[in-house]
């Protein structure tokens, strides 16, 4: 059965850079009813970014944020079954600190609780704190993640670290108690250099599975090159892709929900997100930054082409996006998908209570009654 998780909305609009999408606030309250309702409903994991500087323009788009470990750790007690995944910014927190904080949530959650590695891709985010390395970052990024992870490891599993490398040179370090049982590691790369990280370190990594709006990419390309690199290290990594779903009862109606979104495109949040994502000036064509740097010049020369919303978009009636859905997890390599919505609270309610029902990969009976 596909793993159905929810990115929620740790950050001010949500994932629309438009002053016409719902106003999303980010508030511990609106968390824990979005991820109750999920846990409600079935799904299966949550994971909330990390982010400390939003982008310029009227949206206000990511201007407010939470802090994802403090958030989950509230969520942890308030939920019973759902797996909850907060994000590590590595140049913020010390690997020792970031394992501990894990423990921590394990304790409140045994065996609920995952870690999602986040490089950092915004220059200004870590500049305002004077945290920012200079730009041969970028080329060495994944060779700190790897000695981080490391560090992070052989605490959970020994309770010491006495690792030394260019990075981290830990003395007799020591974690106790240690987690409960494993703490999956996620992480989310394109490049070839990413994808080689995943695989020797993490057991999920986030992959396409579609370009543009309803645009299914049934090859399973992304899935097959994250299995490739993984069978060089003899380890298993799991392909989990991220979707946008705007549904509603019709097709008509869910498209005039998202061209009610595109009106209000905040050309500026594009314009910042173009700058930031440009300064990797050695990113590879296939890398979260290129594509971002690329996607957003392209619609900046023609605003009439411009999207609020740079992921792959499911747009359209409850049976459309199930279909669509089902079309994804029958990927080969694909284990799980994590879904955005436009509206939250409504798009909880309406997968749930319309579109879970639809889908043979969520419904074993559906699957042996179409065979």
């Amino acid at each position: 059965m596909t793993k159905i998780g929810v990115f929620v909305p740790i950050g001010s609009r949500g994932w629309f850079m438009s002053t016409t999408s719902p106003k999303t606030e980010p508030t511990f309250d609106l968390n824990k009813t979005i991820m109750q309702r999920a846990e409600h409903y079935g799904m299966d994991f949550a994971l909330a970014m990390v982010k400390f500087r939003g982008f310029d323009g009227p949206s206000e788009y990511w201007v407010r944020n939470l802090e994802p470990f403090t958030m989950m750790a509230g969520i942890a007690a308030v939920t019973q079954k759902i797996k909850l995944y907060a994000s590590i910014p590595l140049l913020i927190t010390p690997p020792a600190l970031a394992a501990r904080m894990a423990t921590t949530i394990d304790s409140i959650a045994p065996g609920r609780f995952g870690v999602n590695i986040v490089t950092g891709w915004q220059p200004k985010e870590y500049q305002q704190m004077g945290l920012w390395p200079g730009d041969d970052w970028f080329a060495k990024r994944y060779d700190y993640a790897t000695e981080y992870v490391t560090v992070m490891k052989e605490l959970w599993e020994k309770g010491v670290s006495d690792f030394k490398g260019e990075f981290f040179q830990m003395d007799d370090c020591k974690l106790s108690p240690q987690p409960s049982s494993k703490i999956e590691i996620v992480s989310a790369n394109s490049s070839d250099r990413g994808m080689q990280f995943v695989a020797e370190n993490a057991d999920f990594n986030f992959v396409g599975a579609g370009s543009g709006i309803n645009q299914v990419d049934l090859s399973g390309d992304p899935p097959k090159r994250l299995m490739a690199a993984a069978e060089k290290t003899g380890r298993k990594v799991g392909a989990l892709t991220l979707v946008t779903v705007i549904a509603a009862p019709t097709e008509e109606m869910a498209f005039a929900k998202w061209e009610h979104y595109r009106e209000g495109t905040d050309l500026d949040a594009l314009a910042w997100a173009k700058a930031q994502s440009g300064q990797d000036t050695k990113a590879a064509e296939n890398s979260t930054a290129g594509r971002m740097a690329r996607n957003a010049e392209e619609q900046l020369k023609d605003p009439s082409k411009a999207m609020p919303n740079g992921g792959f978009k499911l747009i359209g009636s409850y049976e459309q996006v199930a279909a669509m859905l089902d079309q994804i997890g029958e990927t080969p390599g694909i284990e799980g998908i994590m879904l955005i919505f436009d509206d939250f609270i409504a798009g909880i309610e309406a997968f749930g209570e319309h579109i879970q029902p639809l889908m043979k990969t969520r419904n074993p009976a559906l699957a042996t009654a179409a065979e």
